[in-house]
């Protein structure tokens, strides 16, 4: 009776086990999972963990859903689980509003009017809705111009607004593009303008400004900082304003600053753990290396390479392993090795690029204006994977998470998966 009882023992912890393992087989498949929460991703720099992300679509492959979206707009779709949130603007109305969908569907669950003002005067290829918003999990960011004012606002997942505050005057010539960075319990925004510019943290809970740090030459650009452990310090870095500066992120006080190389910037910043790369701008263009180690001005000590060839204004760069890519805005994508500034390939990939890559599996997703994105494989050869065509012009950078591809272009939000 004994052994009955003690071989019944044994089987049953040997089902548990079994059944332990098979759950700790199956999470890493849902740890693999990220959410998209701010302009260029979890890292901010267009880099995906995810696996199994589409390769080859067109408007009718590999389409999980496709939906309308009201108004036009620049910025990106952020994603937390089963929500993305996107912003738009209602010319007509002077509207600018925040959508939320479903991730799953793609049904529109709510939408908000956060802002009622007369349309801003901006460059042509800009939009009145291109600041991607941020999410915490908790709550939306999202920033538009109010007139002469930047307008900075908190939403909940429901739809409710929480605060909203205009932090600093801008002046717009160009229009607006400041996409929120959230860091600890701040929300950071930049307000590069041709006037009295400046960097703003505001409290995630209140709206209330925590920092708030001039910019010496006032002029107009268009940067999300990165914020980084490089150094041995935690660094908020950016190009903007006829600069390149590092600030201590809870402070907003300077560390090192590199004069030029140019006066406006679009693109923002990436690094490889120990360098870190812009491309601008206007009006001369140019691609630089710096060291981060410095204090005060580096200019003449820290570049470690710099180029004119192959750089862009608008699109960002990504950071994959050795190597560097930059796609120009007229569709020329060069590879460089990060820590020389050497050309590895260059091949043309379309006519107009406004979006930046994003980079998922050791692939880079280059998107052009017209909607077509090329995926190649990178490394230090060319390799072309695919040519994908969605027939709809696309200005936004993508999204990647929940093993999917989400692009916004003119008229709808895509969800391209298998």
């Amino acid at each position: 009776m004994m052994l009955s009882h003690l071989s019944e023992s044994l089987c049953f912890c040997r089902r548990s086990w079994l059944f332990l393992l098979g759950v700790l087989l199956f999470v890493p498949a849902a740890v693999r999972a990220e959410n998209w929460p701010c302009w260029r991703g979890p890292r901010g720099d267009g880099t995906s963990l995810e696996k199994n992300i589409p390769v080859r679509w067109s408007a009718t492959e590999n389409i999980r859903w496709k939906v309308p979206v009201p108004g036009t707009g620049h910025a990106s779709p952020i994603v937390w689980e089963d929500r993305i949130f996107l912003v738009s603007c209602l010319e007509e109305k002077q509207q600018r509003i925040l959508l939320c969908y479903d991730r799953p569907s793609g049904k529109l669950l709510w939408q908000r009017v956060v802002l009622t003002a007369p349309l801003e005067r901006k460059h042509r290829l800009n939009s009145y809705a291109s600041s991607t918003p941020a999410t915490d999990g908790e709550r939306v960011y999202v920033t538009f111009l109010d007139r002469q004012w930047m307008f900075v606002a908190a939403y909940d997942f429901q739809g409710r607004q929480l605060w909203a505050v205009r932090p600093g005057v801008f002046h717009s010539r160009h229009g607006y593009c400041s996409c929120p960075v959230l860091y600890r319990d701040l929300v950071i925004v930049n307000g590069d303008h041709d006037g009295d510019s400046y960097i703003v943290a505001l409290d995630r809970r209140t709206g209330r400004t925590v920092w708030k740090v001039p910019r010496e030459f006032k002029t107009r650009s268009y940067v999300t900082p990165i914020i980084r452990r490089l150094a041995g310090r935690t660094q908020m870095i950016l190009s903007g304003s006829k600069c390149v500066t590092s600030y201590d992120p809870d402070t907003g006080r300077l560390l090192w600053i590199v004069h030029g190389p140019t006066e406006q910037f679009v693109a923002s910043m990436v690094d490889n753990g120990h360098l870190v790369f812009l491309t601008a701008g206007y009006p001369e263009r140019h691609i630089l290396a710096i060291r981060p180690d410095g204090t005060g001005n580096v200019t003449k000590t820290h570049i470690v390479w710099r180029t004119r060839q192959g750089a862009a204004y608008v699109p960002s760069p990504v950071v994959v392993g050795e190597h560097l890519y930059v796609v120009s805005d007229q569709g020329v994508a060069t590879c460089f090795e990060a820590e020389t500034g050497r050309v590895r390939w260059r091949k043309r990939l379309g006519v107009r690029f406004s979006a930046s890559p994003v980079v998922a599996e050791g692939r880079i997703y280059f998107q052009a204006d017209d909607g077509t994105t090329t995926v190649v494989q990178a490394g230090p050869r060319f390799r072309r994977l695919a040519v994908n065509r969605l027939g709809e012009y696309t200005y936004a950078s993508a999204a990647v998470s929940q093993g999917n591809i989400f692009i916004r272009s003119e008229k709808h939000l895509w969800c391209i998966g298998k």
